[in-house]
């Protein structure tokens, strides 16, 4: 299982680090590898999200996450995104952007470094809605019972999340963008212009995907309790042969539009690793390399959570990494002005996540006692 899953990362990882010691020699292989383990340590609680996600796909698009998905976080994200970012806020060409990255290492990492106030803005407004869409959200479990329950009354309000969401965006940008370090000058306009787009796109992508889940559940339950009716009956025969029934459809544009929302949350969470790894290097291929290894680490992780079953035997594991995402959502933001050690950021994260990985195992051991007790008292009861 575990040679299953991790077994391209591991082989991704052997040839990524052979190129880079070929192409730079040991200098270059040592920041390919300090680059890929600042990114799985910047993006652990990234896996545990995408896994409670990913578990409502099927196994082919599953695959496609592997596949293709990795495709767009290693060559897109880590790779033309930067370039892409550079081009756009310098007002020059694809062109001239990629011979800058190549030819002028420093120019182009002071104008990556420039554009930080507007892209930390609009990942930390698109990673600020999923975590207070989840505290919002009515649950089953509660792992801070104390803070989870009254938050969970106050999100019966309609649009709460959003309106929490605008409130600090302003407070931001009427504070820490007034004068920041990265470019300097007062930068209120482009951190609302791109926090108001970062919240767009999270409603846009996450609204649309939910709309085609719910569709797709609904018409699940039309088919387990609606034999009786034509709908059910007609969709029932079409799956029996192999048809293309209005159940698939939705499906597979349910999984595509999660899909899309995937990439989008890797994009946000790629946004500090990017950064982060000027620190390291300014050279775009060791950047891609070294941040693309780590994202490979992240993704086979989060299919073996999948298939493990991980987030059902540790139901506490999605709060971590939802609380995860808040602090990382506010560290974004700080930045626009305030320098943040990457260690500060991943340690935070790696914390959260342990700390509802151990509040799961005392549950189920607490539950399991509680189980073998109940079972003592029946045999006594029984006469056995």
């Amino acid at each position: 299982m575990l040679l299953k899953t991790f077994g391209w990362s591991f082989a991704v990882t052997a040839a990524g680090l052979a190129l880079a010691g070929v192409l730079w020699g040991w200098q270059g292989l040592a920041i390919v590898g300090i680059l890929s383990i600042l990114e799985i340590s910047l993006s652990f609680d990234n896996a545990v999200i995408n896994a409670g996600i990913l578990r409502k796909m099927n196994a082919f698009w599953q695959k496609i996450f592997l596949t293709v998905g990795i495709l767009i976080a290693v060559f897109g994200m880590r790779l033309v995104f930067p370039v892409v970012i550079v081009a756009i806020t310098a007002k020059m060409g694809p062109i001239e952007a990629v011979n800058l990255a190549i030819n002028d290492k420093e120019q182009y990492e002071h104008l990556v470094t420039a554009a930080h106030p507007a892209i930390a803005a609009f990942g930390g407004m698109f990673l600020l809605m999923i975590f207070l869409d989840f505290i919002f959200e009515e649950r089953e479990h509660k792992w801070l019972s104390w803070l989870e329950k009254p938050l969970a009354k106050m999100g019966k309000l309609d649009m709460l999340s959003v309106i929490v969401a605008l409130i600090v965006l302003l407070v931001t940008a009427m504070t820490v963008a007034t004068n920041v370090s990265h470019g300097g000058g007062d930068k209120s306009a482009t951190v609302l212009l791109a926090g108001v787009a970062g919240l767009l796109t999270y409603l846009v992508v996450g609204g649309i995907s939910g709309y085609f889940e719910d569709k797709l559940e609904d018409a699940d339950e039309d088919e387990d309790d609606g034999e009786d009716s034509a709908a059910g009956e007609a969709a029932a025969a079409l799956k029996k042969k192999g048809g293309t029934g209005s159940a698939v459809g939705l499906a597979g544009k349910a999984a595509f539009f999660m899909f899309l929302y995937l990439e989008v949350i890797d994009a946000s969470f790629s946004f500090d690793g990017v950064i982060g790894a000027f620190a390291v290097t300014n050279d775009i291929f060791e950047m891609a390399l070294g941040l693309g290894i780590g994202a490979m680490y992240i993704r086979s992780l989060t299919v073996y959570l999948v298939r493990k079953g991980t987030l059902d035997d540790y139901v506490y594991l999605e709060h971590g990494a939802h609380y995860a995402i808040g602090a990382l959502a506010v560290i974004l933001l700080v930045t626009i002005k305030y320098e943040i050690p990457e260690v500060v950021t991943g340690g935070i994260g790696v914390l959260l996540i342990l700390l509802s990985f151990w509040s799961s195992v005392r549950k189920n051991k607490a539950e399991g006692k509680h189980e073998q007790k109940s079972g003592d008292r029946s045999e006594v009861a029984s006469g056995v």
